[in-house]
């Protein structure tokens, strides 16, 4: 058995149907449908959309957090399995020094702590000393996490 078989996944749906659910600004057809040129392609074109919406990863982060200290393979070997495709683990683990980031944002106000992959192929966190009040929430109307954890409002 494999663990996408035995274990949650690492994502959760979350509703995009909803009032107030913006996906970006553009009309991309919509556009280009009355153009004077001839758009054929376009127009044939897939109407399958490319990007993946309404999945949260915030389960998949939290589980890299609790991770913290292992061996890298065996952690990106069962996240991997637990999760449809690989590209958010890398929105929060930086393989090379220049990725490093001590603060990743998710979102408008998620924020999670950054990790890294050390010489000894080892999950540590960029900054061991960051504090939920080394964040200054940029606003009283949102709710920011740290880690899955709200933060207190701004004064």
């Amino acid at each position: 058995m494999s663990y996408s078989e035995t274990k949650k996944p690492l994502y959760r749906k979350v509703n995009t149907k909803a009032r107030g659910v913006r996906h970006g600004f553009g009309g991309d057809f919509s556009h280009v449908r009355h153009a004077k040129r001839d758009t054929r392609e376009q127009v044939r074109g897939s109407m399958h959309g490319r990007k993946k919406r309404g999945l949260d990863y915030s389960p998949l982060f939290k589980f890299l957090l609790t991770k913290v200290g292992s061996n890298w393979d065996e952690v990106f070997s069962e996240a991997n399995a637990r999760i449809d495709r690989p590209d958010p683990i890398f929105w929060l683990v930086a393989l090379t020094e220049d990725q490093k980031r001590e603060l990743v944002c998710m979102g408008e106000s998620s924020f999670f702590t950054g990790l890294y992959v050390d010489e000894s192929n080892i999950l540590q966190i960029v900054n061991p000393n960051f504090k939920q009040e080394d964040l200054i929430p940029s606003c009283t109307c949102c709710t920011h996490t740290l880690n899955g954890i709200p933060i207190s409002k701004a004064e």
